[in-house]
């Protein structure tokens, strides 16, 4: 067995982190129930820009909702409720059976709570003095 070197760095989309990337794909890909797609869903003003919108992907049958974010100006008007309800009806169509994200203790808890998730994990002191909590709901 040859020796092997530790390296470290941290250079984003290096060749190191796609030759990772690869060796998971194809390590999963046996297991793979569907195809890894982003989903984008967003609102604009009047004067075209964004105000409002949702990012994540769909991949094993789920939607992660990477971000979810609305404007100042346009919060408490259920413009963040008709974005993930959108996202929600396309992972639907895409297949999917639920869906999961991430949020933090100072964020949206409770307006997803109000939207039918469900608390499954919680880490404290992340960051210190406040919790990130990932949280579930089955679309069907």
């Amino acid at each position: 067995m040859s020796e092997c070197g530790i390296q470290l760095h941290d250079l984003p989309n290096s060749a190191e982190a796609a030759a990772i990337q690869q060796g998971i794909k194809e390590h999963n890909a046996p297991f793979r129930t569907s195809a890894w797609r982003e989903l984008t869903v967003f609102s604009r003003g009047g004067n075209g820009t964004v105000m409002a919108g949702l990012n994540g992907y769909t991949d094993w049958d789920w939607l992660f909702v990477k971000l979810l974010w609305v404007g100042k100006a346009d919060r408490g008007k259920g413009l963040g409720a008709r974005l993930l309800a959108a996202a929600e009806a396309e992972a639907r169509d895409r297949g999917c059976h639920s869906v999961w994200l991430d949020t933090f203790s100072f964020q949206a808890r409770g307006f997803y709570e109000r939207h039918g998730y469900g608390v499954f994990a919680e880490l404290g002191d992340y960051p210190r003095g406040h919790s990130r909590i990932f949280l579930r709901k089955s679309l069907y």
